[in-house]
């Protein structure tokens, strides 16, 4: 089993939200992928961080069988999709992926 994590700190504002709002979308525009990409086992997205070293204001965990799942899941148009949002409101990014 893979477990993949990913952390963001949004910028106060980008394309046309703030931050607060924006975190909403994203966490929206993500949590939809459940049950539309082959592989992904498990994905939730929470904007309600309480403590996180480093700061942030998204984080992602998700769930994969095999790392071929995780690689095919990077890839595919509809994470992609997701991606192009994120590019444009994020201001850093944290991820860890590792195997239990």
């Amino acid at each position: 089993m893979i477990k993949h994590i990913v952390m963001w700190t949004l910028k106060d504002e980008a394309a046309g939200g703030t931050g607060a709002e924006n975190g909403l979308k994203m966490k929206e525009i993500l949590e939809k992928l459940s049950g539309k990409i082959d592989g992904l086992i498990h994905i939730e997205v929470s904007v309600e961080i309480f403590e996180a070293v480093p700061d942030c204001n998204v984080v992602l965990y998700s769930e994969f069988e095999t790392k071929q799942d995780l690689d095919f899941y990077q890839v595919h148009p509809l994470h992609k999709e997701c991606g192009t949002f994120i590019k444009q409101i994020a201001a850093s990014r944290s991820a860890v992926d590792y195997v239990i």
